[in-house]
């Protein structure tokens, strides 16, 4: 007994969209519903060609979409504790590169001196980034 087109996307569709209950992920939801969209086609008396491409099309912009909406609603990184804490300087390591060593939670660090400090001892720079060992600093406080 043959299975007609029409039936063959349905249950695909229906298939897609019951894995993605479980993944959660949206992508198989819109696989599913292009689906539908080609067992539409089929419906209607379109060629397998016609489908297929109904198909794909919906499945395209239904991915884009979905990638789109899922990276505009991923939430932002925190901003570490660090950040706008004030930290003194102490000396410079390598001036030409902006490398010093600055004071901060009664520790030394070291630091890469944004901007333009005058690099005196004792004098206030702020943190705005911290990468791994190394503080990121700035005369200016971050806002």
């Amino acid at each position: 007994m043959p299975l007609d087109l029409p039936l063959a996307w349905l249950i695909a569709g229906f298939i897609l969209i019951i894995v993605e209950l479980v993944t959660g992920t949206f992508y198989l939801l819109v696989i599913g519903i292009a689906a539908f969209a080609g067992a539409g086609v089929a419906y209607a008396g379109g060629a397998f060609v016609w489908q297929a491409l109904a198909a794909a099309a919906v499945a395209v912009a239904g991915v884009v979409w979905v990638h789109l909406v899922r990276k505009s609603i991923s939430p932002k990184r925190m901003q570490g504790l660090d950040f706008g804490q004030p930290a003194a300087f102490e000396s410079w390591v390598n001036k030409s590169t902006a490398q010093a060593r600055v004071r901060y939670r009664d520790a030394q660090w070291d630091a890469q001196v944004a901007g333009d400090a005058s690099g005196e001892p004792g004098e206030i720079l702020y943190i705005v980034a911290v990468d791994g060992n190394t503080l990121k600093v700035s005369k200016t406080r971050p806002a």
